[in-house]
């Protein structure tokens, strides 16, 4: 494990297999893979609180756990988009507080919907970036 300002340190790891790949691969291929999927899992528990089901009708908590699965997908796909952006490589709860959880005047038109964010807000421009990638009209 390295970190700014001090001496590396070994990061020894050792893994028994009878994959015949090369260990190189099987690290970055295999088990960083999975490793990855289950960062995503944690990410849907506990950020989006996946596995609350605390209502007592069996419908409601259907509802609940099949809008976080697809407000998942959809950070997933704001997480694809994001690659060339400030926010590349940015989880669940970074992206929701950069994207989602902003305070901004909303002026609508007949023709356009146009977000005006407060002077202070420091990803402004990753927002308006992220918005033209998925489509929005530049103002």
């Amino acid at each position: 494990m390295w970190y700014h300002g001090r001496e590396p340190r070994d990061d020894p790891r050792f893994v028994i297999t009878n994959l015949r790949q090369t260990p190189e691969w099987i690290d970055t291929q295999v088990y960083c893979v999975r490793g990855d999927s289950e960062n995503r899992l944690k990410e849907l528990k506990h950020a989006l609180a996946f596995g609350r089901t605390s209502c007592t009708c069996f419908w409601a908590n259907q509802l609940r756990v099949t809008l976080t699965a697809a407000a998942f997908i959809l950070f997933q796909e704001l997480q694809l988009r994001a690659e060339r952006t400030a926010l590349r490589g940015a989880q669940v709860p970074r992206l929701r507080q950069a994207l989602i959880t902003i305070g901004v005047q909303v002026v609508r038109s007949v023709r356009r919907i146009v977000p005006h964010f407060p002077r202070s807000h420091p990803d402004a421009l990753t927002w308006a970036r992220l918005a033209r990638v998925l489509g929005a009209a530049p103002a």
